[in-house]
């Protein structure tokens, strides 16, 4: 059964990765909207967050957690070396879409800064969540590399997300909230060898519009 997190209170917004989300950059005009954006948009965050953790079986591109069993041979090879699964669904809340909604019939500028913050506010739980556990492989989430975005659906239920969060999932397999991620981490049972992080692990780093460098 699917465990809420009780979510400590989160770190001030990173206004570098917001414009970065926002594809934008500083200037007087900006960052004095960005001010007014914070202060609303950090009120109306409703941070919550469950999870489950599984044991975990690997063979060859096969990954089983619990009665899951996806193919992806780039889950496979991330969470080489795990013995658990750790499956997590968070969300910062249904207002967020709310605020983004009503800006956007009367400043698209607003809107796409409200989109970014919480874009950010939803990183910096799902980053508070796996700070927790010792050596974790970092999250990997339904859509990314090979594995199906279709696993969507099966995370969801084996948390009973929409339950305990109010996350939804639409047929076009896109949640509502829309500020909500799925995720899976592998923790290992002793500290694994050092192994390459962020953009340049992403099997979409040639690609993504927000990679870093």
């Amino acid at each position: 059964m699917s465990v809420v997190w009780k979510a400590p209170p989160l770190p001030e917004p990173d206004r570098d990765m917001v414009l970065r989300f926002a594809r934008g950059g500083h200037t007087a005009e900006v960052d004095a909207l960005l001010d007014e954006v914070v202060k609303v948009g950090c009120a109306a965050v409703d941070a919550r967050l469950c999870y489950e953790i599984f044991p975990l079986t690997i063979a060859d591109d096969r990954v089983a957690f619990g009665a899951e069993t996806v193919k992806s041979r780039d889950l496979a090879a991330h969470l080489s070396g795990c013995r658990r699964a750790v499956l997590f669904a968070a969300t910062v809340g249904a207002e967020a879409d709310r605020l983004i909604s009503r800006a956007e019939r009367t400043s698209p500028v607003r809107a796409l800064l409200l989109d970014a913050l919480f874009s950010e506010r939803v990183e910096a739980l799902c980053d508070a969540f796996t700070a927790q556990y010792n050596d974790p492989h970092r999250r990997f989430s339904p859509g990314y590399g090979d594995l199906p975005l279709t696993l969507q659906s099966a995370v969801l239920a084996a948390l009973d997300a929409e339950r305990r969060l109010g996350i939804y999932l639409g047929d076009s397999l896109l949640m509502t909230p829309s500020k909500s991620v799925t995720a899976v981490i592998g923790v290992a049972d002793r500290p694994q060898p050092a192994r390459v992080r962020g953009c340049a692990y992403c099997t979409m780093n040639k690609t993504c519009e927000l990679r870093k460098g």
